[in-house]
């Protein structure tokens, strides 16, 4: 699309089209909510993060390549943490992991939640004392199950009959006594992508609460009395902004404990709501602030056990997102611009489906800007592509860049924290892209980049 069809376009759109299909006043202009704190562009134009410039930051460590801004992933954890004090936030380490974050947010007083034998063993391998670890999981193995009791992990969240009772026959065999919590599903339609809407009826997470598997299990715990029942664990899903889903599972999940109570005269002293939190992938995203959440949260769970006459419990909740997504941009080099019969200019970069999977997974939306300099062209309609064979390839469904983008400038797609590394693969064998982090104006690798030699290493046929 050519600039003057761009312009009609936003004539024709007005205020009513969706932000991130609006033509900005300033291509180079970025807007503070979609980047993390320290990115700033300089006098140049030039993308700046903690006061390194990304052009520097590609000559040492090349395209392309997830940069973290330590300071920023800090103070949203340490956010969260003053929002909800004298409670417990667990960061969800599926969001994206590395030793290099669990110190960080070991070091700024979160907990840490897991949900496999490798995020376990990264956690432990970094020094997080396991007392403050949780372990989710809908199958985890004897094996996984095993080291977590002998590790002394904190929590272990079940998720099945199965998982109780092979829980409780690793603890019977070891004279232990396991906390855990029970993972229930409340019945609650989130408004998000159905693939990471988790607490409907009809998927695989958890008990249910309205067919009464939820009671059941708690039943079953308190009878066997091997594993210490701590209390009850719910999570509606993920890329969640409207706070009425987590406020509707709050009074479904304390119903049920008060049924607990009056059934067998127990009060469990936990509940975890889970995380999901939404950040800003484009202009049209608008998250909520972690001291309006907490504020809305505690207040649910207040009234509703002023209410049901139950002693407040102590809340947990699981931010991954909302922490490491924001705190990350992925820093690309353009390869081709193509022009396809005026339709739509496609811009392709040197990275794509394999280290960002969810436009094509979840039709998620992301933003992008030109990073290596300012720009006084017109905008022009683009889209945003990857180098991998499959027409899905892409990184941004569409965005307005300067129409005079071109091979070699230095594209920049803030919000690439969460689920893009952790989800990268080696589609069409290509190495996955290393995690930079940068603070206090230095710069240093803490995810290398994988070469090809590691991808032989595998091959052993």
């Amino acid at each position: 699309m050519r600039a003057h069809e761009a312009g009609a376009l936003h004539g024709e759109l007005g205020n009513r089209g969706p932000a991130w299909l609006r033509t900005p006043d300033d291509v180079n202009a970025l807007v503070p909510q979609l980047w993390p704190r320290g990115v700033v562009r300089d006098s140049d134009g030039v993308l700046t993060v903690s006061g390194l410039n990304v052009k520097d930051l590609r000559a040492e460590f090349g395209t392309p390549a997830y940069v973290l801004d330590e300071d920023d992933l800090r103070a949203r954890a340490r956010a969260f943490q003053a929002a909800f004090q004298g409670h417990d936030v667990y960061y969800a380490g599926k969001a994206f992991l590395c030793r290099a974050v669990v110190r960080a947010i070991d070091e700024e007083g979160l907990f840490l939640d897991v949900c496999s034998g490798g995020e376990l063993a990264t956690a432990l391998s970094a020094g997080m004392s396991p007392e403050r670890i949780g372990f989710h999981g809908n199958n985890k193995s004897v094996r996984e199950l095993e080291r977590a009791v002998d590790a002394g992990v904190g929590r272990i969240i079940v998720d099945s009959f199965d998982e109780i009772d092979r829980l409780a026959a690793i603890a019977r065999e070891r004279g232990k006594r396991q906390p855990v919590l029970v993972r229930v599903t409340v019945g609650v339609e989130a408004h998000t992508h159905e693939f990471i809407a988790t607490a409907h009826e009809d998927q695989k997470f958890g008990f249910s609460v309205g067919g009464g598997a939820a009671f059941k299990a708690v039943c079953k715990i308190l009878d066997d009395d091997v594993l210490d029942l701590r209390g009850l664990h719910s999570h509606i899903g993920s890329q969640i902004f409207d706070a009425s889903g987590f406020e509707v599972a709050a009074r479904r999940v304390l119903a049920l404990q008060a049924q607990i109570r009056d059934a067998r005269g127990v009060e469990l002293p936990e509940i975890d709501l889970g995380g999901g939190f939404g950040i800003a992938y484009t202009t049209q995203d608008d998250p909520a602030a972690p001291a309006d959440l907490a504020e809305r949260m505690l207040k649910i769970v207040d009234d509703e056990c002023e209410a049901r006459g139950l002693a407040v419990p102590k809340l947990s909740v699981e931010p991954g997102r909302a922490i490491v997504g924001p705190a990350v941009f992925t820093l690309y080099e353009v390869g081709t611009v193509k022009d396809v019969d005026g339709l739509r200019t496609y811009v392709s970069v040197d990275g794509g489906m394999s280290d960002n999977i969810r436009t094509a997974l979840y039709d998620a939306s992301y933003s992008a800007t030109v990073a290596g300099r300012a720009s006084t062209a017109d905008p022009i309609l683009a889209r945003v592509v990857g180098k991998h064979c499959e027409s899905g390839d892409i990184v941004v469904k569409d965005e307005f860049l300067p129409a005079d983008v071109q091979p070699g400038d230095l594209l920049a797609v803030p919000g690439t924290g969460a689920y893009c590394r952790s989800m990268a693969s080696n589609y069409n064998h290509v190495p996955r892209p290393p995690v930079v982090a940068v603070r206090g104006g230095e710069a240093r690798v803490i995810v290398r980049r994988e070469t090809e030699d590691d991808l032989l290493a595998l091959d052993v046929g």
